[in-house]
């Protein structure tokens, strides 16, 4: 065994072994007197850039297996965190978002072609896939789109890869701007959601708020986590909408290709699905006093409860695979003007974003 893979392991038993301890500690009152400190250091960004060091450092490892935990153990925490979620206050979080939701990925996707065809010059595929994960979630948007218009595999790793690096960059900074702003945990959580690409990302940086202002969590009475995770989901279902609109924009490219063209309904991520059901479920029959009775209702409320929790410290685990996921390889193949479109099509909606946020609130 390779001393990276032998390394690669040792970290994901370390993180695994603490968050296990932060879970027990949380829902079953373990008591871990003076050590208790080894089920709280492994915060979201910690295991992010742990992933990020070991990739940059050392390189890949497992990568087969690395590749399917970053995406799978994502994709079921996203689903468990829907335990933690009511459907009244998930509708209410999506619906006030919904205009600027709208005006948004248009928005975007109108920037990006000026940006990326106009003034740098990127090929059409290339710069519309950017423009499409930057608009609604990132790595699904692009996964979605990219068979939907034939997009090359080229243009399809370009545009992935843009997307991860400002993701990550996302991770970091978002946090500590908030912080900086003095941003309410729904304003972060709403800031987040649209101007942060991936799920993945919008989930850490809501975590990472949350650690960061627990005192908030208490006293606003919602979590960055929560208005995050509910409206950057609400978003993803544009993904349906933008799969039927694409076809629109490459007539001609498309009419050459032959073919065709995926279903739309097959671009619904499966996990948004479950992601609502969890919802639709812990909502209207494990918390349903008159439907199962006061017992079985303040124990399923406590099941949810352990089963988000869960979730929560999944997805720390989880941002540790996706950092150890940007190589050096990610890096170089990015290229600098789909980059530089990337980046200013980022900046733009962030601070769109932000001051819609503050003057709205």
């Amino acid at each position: 065994m390779k001393k990276n893979e032998i390394c690669y392991i040792v970290i994901v038993a370390v993180i695994g072994v603490s968050l296990l301890l932060g879970f027990a500690e949380e829902v079953f009152g373990l008591g871990l007197g003076q050590f208790a400190w080894v089920a709280h250091w492994g915060s979201s960004p910690v295991a992010l850039a742990l992933g990020f060091a070991f990739a940059l450092l050392l390189g890949k490892a497992f990568p087969t297996f690395n590749k399917t935990m970053s995406k799978k153990l994502l994709q079921y925490s996203v689903i468990g965190l829907g335990f933690g979620m009511n459907v009244n206050k998930a509708l209410a979080s999506g619906s006030e978002g919904m205009l600027f939701t709208v005006v948004s990925v248009f928005g975007t996707l109108a920037l990006g072609w000026f940006f990326g065809r106009k003034l740098l010059k990127v090929d059409s595929q290339t710069s519309y896939l950017l423009s499409s994960g930057t608009a609604i979630c990132g790595g699904s948007a692009i996964a979605a789109v990219g068979p939907v218009i034939k997009a090359k595999a080229e243009s399809m790793s370009v545009a992935l890869g843009v997307v991860f690096v400002l993701n990550g960059i996302a991770l970091f900074l978002f946090p500590s701007i908030g912080d900086a702003l003095g941003m309410t945990m729904k304003q972060f959580g709403m800031w987040a959601a649209i101007a942060i690409h991936d799920t993945s990302s919008v989930v850490g940086a809501g975590a990472a708020y949350d650690q960061m202002h627990p005192e908030l969590v208490a006293s606003q009475g919602v979590s960055a986590l929560e208005v995050a995770t509910t409206i950057k989901l609400m978003r993803a279902l544009w993904i349906v909408v933008l799969a039927l609109v694409t076809p629109f924009f490459f007539r001609s490219s498309l009419a050459k290709a032959g073919g065709e063209s995926k279903p739309w309904y097959s671009c619904v991520p499966r996990f948004i699905i479950w992601f609502i059901v969890a919802i639709i479920f812990n909502t209207y029959i494990l918390s349903n006093a008159s439907l199962i009775g006061e017992g079985a209702a303040s124990a399923g409320g406590e099941f949810s409860s352990a089963i988000n929790k869960l979730a929560k410290h999944l997805i720390t685990l989880s941002l540790f695979f996706i950092g150890a996921s940007l190589t050096r390889e990610t890096l170089r193949s990015v290229g600098i003007r789909p980059l530089i479109q990337g980046v200013l099509l980022w900046i733009s909606i962030s601070c769109i974003s932000l001051a819609y946020i503050f003057w709205v609130g």
